[in-house]
């Protein structure tokens, strides 16, 4: 264990803060935006579900390219887009642009964030493996899976504070200049690793793509189980649901509540409220699963994703005038159980395929396809401006809080046997044996020397 591998969690944590901020930095200013640079609502929630879009088709080369190159490589390829995306981003807010001309440089900005920013999502779980042992490596998933949700949360609440649209675009492409640079930081691997697993190559998508189908060998090491190929597909469909109604409801949160009376500050808040009860209730829990809660992944989720369902299909009551109250304690509840359950649903699909990068990049793409479709239906479910009140979103929360429903119940037929850890357990038993033995050796042939 080297005490370097924090240096590599704060890099990408930081990284994953610049990433994360942009994907939500419009929603609580969508109205603003439209208005300052002639866009329609519907163009400015496409600032952010481009980002989604690209993620999509970017993630899938991804564990390709970082088995060839290297994490090291990759993210520094990463942090140079954020760089460029920063300032093509910012050069759309130039006054003296007509609005399409602004609106295609401020969206090639969000496309180019759209390529990184699945570099130093994806790359979480992978590092985790390589870097830290068992009694570690939850606690370290989770503090840079969810770094990116805090930038998407610190974007939510900073953009309506900082002026005008125009002005809160410079301050972003400052932060961006400021922190991307840190991904010098980042090491690829450790001299020696901590663990068995942790010792083997990435294994490839198509060794995944064959396991999925059940071509893989009965001997390999990611070979699975019918069992685990239907807990993969359980895993995958609540994972890309739950993830893309977060950044949907971020988009959207602005239109959600002003039709209400609500303020841009107050949506920022209500965000910020998702990060803050999200943040303490997976501090205090990502150490449990490392050392007390160690074989009950599965059944975290089974506990947690109900009351999180419930928790967004009251929306559908509670949006309305004067009922902050129940806003935030729905907030709450949604931050908990979702930041709770983020490093133990990555975790545990890296437990059921032993593939951490290439089940990483599966779950990250999904929440990106659930949350741009439900981008797309939810902008159309908007309602008219004759509507009471007007362009109300009552049927896109009816329509997130059914779908949501829908996939949580499938997760009690879900199992999660954590076989990659049973792997590690095993093996490190061996190696204990393996080296009482040598040190008794040792000790008997000194006796006889004596």
């Amino acid at each position: 264990m080297y005490k370097r591998r924090w240096i590599g969690v704060i890099a990408i944590v930081i990284l994953n803060l610049v990433v994360g901020m942009p994907i939500s930095w419009f929603g609580p200013i969508a109205n603003g935006t439209a208005d300052q640079f002639g866009f329609t609502l519907d163009e400015v929630n496409w600032l952010g579900n481009s980002v989604g879009v690209v993620y999509i088709a970017v993630s899938f080369p991804l564990p390709f390219l970082f088995s060839k190159f290297g994490i090291r490589k990759v993210s520094l390829a990463g942090a140079v887009l954020v760089l460029i995306s920063a300032w093509v981003r910012y050069a759309g807010t130039i006054s003296s642009l007509s609005p399409r001309s602004s609106y295609a440089l401020i969206l090639i900005g969000q496309i180019l964030l759209g390529i990184a920013s699945p570099i130093f999502q994806v790359l979480v779980p992978s590092y985790s493996e390589k870097w830290f042992d068992l009694k570690g490596r939850t606690t370290a998933t989770m503090i840079m899976a969810l770094s990116s949700a805090v930038g998407s949360a610190i974007g939510q609440l900073a953009s309506p504070r900082l002026g005008t649209p125009r002005h809160s675009v410079l301050v972003l492409a400052i932060i961006s200049t400021a922190l991307a640079p840190i991904a010098l930081l980042i090491q690829s691997s450790p001299p020696t690793p901590p663990t068995f697993t942790g010792a083997q190559e990435n294994p490839t998508y198509m060794s995944l793509g064959r396991a999925i189908r059940g071509k893989q060998q009965l001997d390999a090491p990611t070979y699975m189980t019918i069992r685990q190929r239907i807990d993969f597909l359980i895993l995958i469909l609540n994972f890309g649901i739950l993830v893309g109604i977060t950044n949907t409801f971020s988009l959207f949160t602005n239109e959600v509540l002003a039709p209400y009376g609500y303020s841009p500050g107050t949506a920022g808040l209500m965000g910020a409220t998702i990060l803050i009860a999200g943040l303490v209730g997976a501090t205090i829990t990502a150490p449990l699963f490392d050392r007390v809660l160690t074989h009950h992944l599965a059944r975290t989720c089974k506990t947690f994703i109900p009351f999180l369902a419930a928790a967004w299909l009251s929306l559908i009551w509670a949006v309305r005038p004067d009922d902050t109250a129940a806003l935030f304690t729905i907030m709450a509840v949604i931050g908990i159980s979702s930041l709770t359950l983020l490093p133990v649903a990555i975790e545990l699909a890296c437990e059921l395929t032993r593939n951490a990068m290439a089940s990483s990049a599966i779950l990250w793409c999904s929440g990106n396809v659930f949350g741009v479709m439900m981008t797309l239906v939810e902008g159309a479910l908007r309602a008219g401006p004759d509507a009471s009140p007007p362009r109300n979103m009552k049927r896109a929360l009816i329509f997130q809080g059914t779908i949501v429903c829908v996939g949580a119940a499938f997760i009690f037929l879900f199992q999660g046997k954590q076989a990659r850890r049973e792997n590690d357990e095993r093996d490190g038993r061996k190696m204990a044996v393996a080296c009482g033995a040598v040190a008794m050796g040792e000790c008997t042939a000194q006796t006889s020397e004596v």
